[in-house]
């Protein structure tokens, strides 16, 4: 068996008394590519966070990369752990170089400040703008790039430090097609490489899942007590029940049309064709 590079146990978060997710279990070993997929507010972000140690659980234990969140120093870890998100991206100051958006991913900081890096490092950074196609956007701000140039940048930056785990968190976000198609063969690269590295790709669509990934934990609803029930099937406080992981294993097993369609409460057909996925109602 693989080392294990993540393993949430039991995990509940809360935030203002509601429950965000609840009995969230997953186990990822080194080499796995994984896709975290659900609908809008299922509470993929929450659980994005923890993996990342941006956020620590109310209850229940997260294990990343052989220590206890919580009781190791996040920011030790943060320098093994490549993350690529919009929630990040926001975090750079606005006339930050691409260049050293990327660099600083080698210690885990947004904003080059004081920090000094060697020639070498800079070279490795050019040369993964250069490998994701954005090598011309070195000397520009961040703030001025597109949606797409962006994602690149943050990508290359999540492989800056040669992660032992890389997470990314809706890659595809807010790109027209021919952004999004870029990104793919960004992401279908990663997902076929031969690396001992594990991989995280959150997603809500089944379209946005590359070629090379090959695991996936499907994230729904936990059912709801009959006593707390409502007809609209939130809880007694008004909110919908919490977030949980209801299926891990295969993506073949688990992107069944049965499943789909209880997930998103109506008639779903899913389609696997040319290395691609798609849904559609029915």
């Amino acid at each position: 068996m693989s080392e294990t590079v993540l393993q949430l146990d039991n995990v509940e978060f809360r935030r203002n008394r509601r429950v965000i997710i609840t009995d969230v279990n997953l186990t990822i070993h080194a080499g796995e590519r994984w896709v975290l997929f659900g609908p809008n507010g299922i509470g993929k972000s929450t659980a994005v966070g923890m993996l990342a140690t941006r956020t620590f659980p109310s209850e229940g234990k997260v294990f990343i990369l052989g220590h206890q969140l919580g009781k190791y120093d996040v920011f030790k870890l943060r320098t093994r752990i490549g993350l690529a998100s919009a929630a990040l991206g926001r975090q750079f100051p606005e006339g930050e170089d691409p260049l050293n958006a990327v660099v600083t991913g080698l210690s885990a900081v947004t904003g080059k400040w004081h920090d000094e890096y060697t020639d070498e490092e800079y070279a490795r950074a050019r040369q993964l703008l250069r490998d994701f196609s954005v090598g011309y956007l070195e000397g520009k701000q961040m703030w001025r790039l597109s949606e797409g140039e962006r994602t690149r940048v943050l990508i290359a930056r999540a492989l800056m430090g040669d992660p032992e785990l890389l997470i990314m968190d809706e890659p595809t976000t807010g790109l027209d097609l021919g952004g999004r198609e870029q990104v793919m063969r960004t992401l279908s690269r990663i997902g076929r490489e031969a690396s001992n590295r594990a991989v995280v790709l959150v997603t809500h669509r089944l379209e946005e899942i590359p070629e090379g990934f090959d695991h996936i934990a499907i994230m729904g609803r936990k059912a709801v007590s009959a006593q707390d029930a409502t007809e609209d099937g939130v809880d007694s406080m008004g909110n919908p029940s919490a977030g949980t992981i209801i299926y891990t294993g295969s993506l073949e097993e688990g992107l069944t049309d049965e499943r789909l369609s209880e997930l998103f409460n109506m008639p779903i057909e899913v389609e696997h064709s040319h290395g691609r996925w798609a849904a559609y109602a029915v």
